[in-house]
């Protein structure tokens, strides 16, 4: 079976993204959930790095901001580049990947 394909993007109101598939199916996406499960090499580096208790992060302004998708792009006919308000732009979203997003994902 074949991944469908997306025939709409559109942002949600509530900043959600809605991706309307060629099957007739329409997913919402939350926006912190994209950026949580960034599929980039960086993040997953990330995910694997231990914070020694009463260690804090620091941030930049931009991630002190609220959370929000500042563009989209297509790479090639198989994914989608996102770039996010913190200035995050590396993450390529397979069709594949956003397909088969667990429908449990707020």
């Amino acid at each position: 079976m074949t991944t469908p394909v997306p025939t709409g993007l559109a942002l949600e109101e509530d900043g959600r993204l809605r991706i309307s598939w060629n099957n007739g199916v329409e997913r919402h996406y939350a926006v912190r959930a994209l950026r949580d499960r960034c599929p980039c090499a960086t993040c997953r580096e990330k995910k694997q790095v231990v914070t020694p208790p009463g260690m804090l992060t620091v941030l930049r302004m931009e991630e002190t901001q609220p959370l929000r998708i500042a563009g989209m792009k297509p790479v090639g006919n198989y994914a989608y580049g996102i770039s996010f308000s913190d200035g995050h732009d590396t993450g390529i979203f397979t069709l594949d990947l956003l397909w088969n997003w667990d429908r449990e994902t707020p």
